[in-house]
């Protein structure tokens, strides 16, 4: 791996649903209990607050539940021992990355235990419910939402991702879908400019043959044996 110096890795609901997350496509996931029209759009949310808080206010209180897992505690170890540049990126809006150990995660689509400002646009860690329209504490406006990038808006930091990508030597996907831009072409973007890519995913995703290589099967088998052969 001496050649190796920048790796971006991005991780998404795969991950985390060895740990008990629920995903959004798999079936019995919760695309089948909500539409996403109803609970993942600026629309819906305009249209029905009170359910898109409720929806959101249940993940956020979810979290309790649900331990990282051994794939959430390897690449904590990565970032602790890879000794050149690394980026964390995650499509995943739960906190199991950086309750492993991560020091520097970028959420791409905002985090659940944060809460937006609709008004004034500040930020603010978050624990509690949204749906009783609690004041901002910047402005006062009852106008706090989930801090989550919904369909139709834009990702969290895209220019700094795609600087890393720019430059990285391997990409690596793990638990993703392959399925939703932006992030489904870092790969090629990442090959673009010469990196090696790795796919760890439970089976081949909609992307699979972007990929110099795609292993299958369990996260939390596969990501820690990929870290071993990094660190180890």
């Amino acid at each position: 791996m001496a050649d190796i110096r920048s790796i971006v890795i991005l991780t998404g609901a795969g991950i985390s649903a060895e740990s008990g997350i629920d995903t959004f496509r798999d079936a019995g996931g919760l695309w089948e209990k909500h539409r996403v029209e109803d609970v993942a759009t600026p629309e819906a949310f305009a249209r029905n607050p009170a359910l898109v808080q409720g929806f959101y206010d249940a993940r956020r209180a979810a979290l309790a539940t649900v331990e990282p897992n051994a794939a959430h505690e390897a690449l904590a170890r990565l970032e602790r021992e890879w000794p050149h540049e690394l980026l964390l990126v995650t499509q995943n809006v739960d906190d199991l990355h950086e309750r492993a150990g991560a020091s520097s995660v970028l959420h791409m689509h905002g985090a659940l235990r944060s809460a937006l400002c609709g008004a004034c646009g500040q930020r603010f860690p978050w624990e509690e419910p949204l749906s009783d329209a609690p004041p901002c504490s910047a402005c006062g406006a009852p106008a706090l939402r989930p801090d989550v990038v919904w369909f139709g808006e834009v990702p969290y930091q895209m220019d700094r991702i795609f600087a890393a990508l720019a430059k990285a030597d391997l990409f690596v996907s793990i638990g993703t879908s392959g399925a939703v831009y932006p992030a489904a072409g870092f790969v090629n973007e990442a090959a673009a400019h010469g990196a090696r890519t790795l796919e760890l995913n439970l089976e081949r995703s909609e992307g699979s043959h972007w990929f110099d290589e795609s292993r299958q099967g369990r996260a939390g088998e596969l990501v820690p044996a990929w870290v071993e052969e990094m660190v180890g």
